[in-house]
């Protein structure tokens, strides 16, 4: 089975084929010929993963999945949630974390979550799969690997940041991976 991620983030391609398996190749944007950049103005985490992957089906009639993904931080009423890959700026990483640092200082409750939300097109249908983790934002940045907010992330249960982590124990725990496995689940229904 072929089927389109409908993403250029090279970090989030990697761990997504990690997970998908040998029966299912994967493609990226770049791969079918995308370079457009898609849209995603929705309000909701579900309404852009849509909007990406509607894009796709219209545009290039292949079966296709997207996702969406944000970090919502309790104490600042669950900002910088969709936005997040532009909460400062551009998709800057560094500067996203700095704000969001800047905007917890002082603030006791650092409690926050991850969610993804991937749309699957497939086979005419629309499928929604959902995925969260849990924890807390750090004070600081620890660990260099993962990407976006990974350093200052550390998920309940552990003490070390999602940036820390191994990525297949990150892929175990994370709420890509939780959305993923959904995803994979459904897809090996289809073969």
């Amino acid at each position: 089975m072929k089927i389109v991620f409908a993403t250029n983030n090279a970090h989030k391609l990697d761990e997504v084929s990690r997970m998908l398996g040998k029966n299912i190749e994967l493609l990226s944007l770049s791969d079918i010929g995308c370079d457009e950049d898609i849209p995603e103005t929705a309000d909701t985490f579900s309404g852009n993963a849509l909007m990406k992957a509607r894009y796709v089906m219209e545009h290039y009639k292949i079966d296709c999945f997207a996702d969406d993904t944000g970090l919502e931080v309790k104490s600042l009423g669950g900002a910088p949630g969709v936005l997040s890959a532009r909460y400062a700026g551009n998709h800057d990483s560094e500067a996203n974390m700095e704000k969001l640092l800047h905007e917890l200082e002082g603030k006791n409750d650092r409690s926050a979550q991850f969610c993804t939300v991937i749309a699957l097109l497939i086979n005419g249908e629309e499928h929604l799969f959902e995925g969260i983790v849990t924890g807390h934002i750090a004070e600081s940045r620890q660990g260099t690997g993962g990407f976006g907010y990974d350093p200052i992330f550390i998920p309940d249960g552990y003490s070390e940041s999602f940036a820390q982590l191994d990525i297949d124990e990150k892929n175990c725990i994370s709420h890509r991976g939780r959305a993923v496995r959904k995803l994979v689940d459904y897809l090996n229904t289809l073969q």
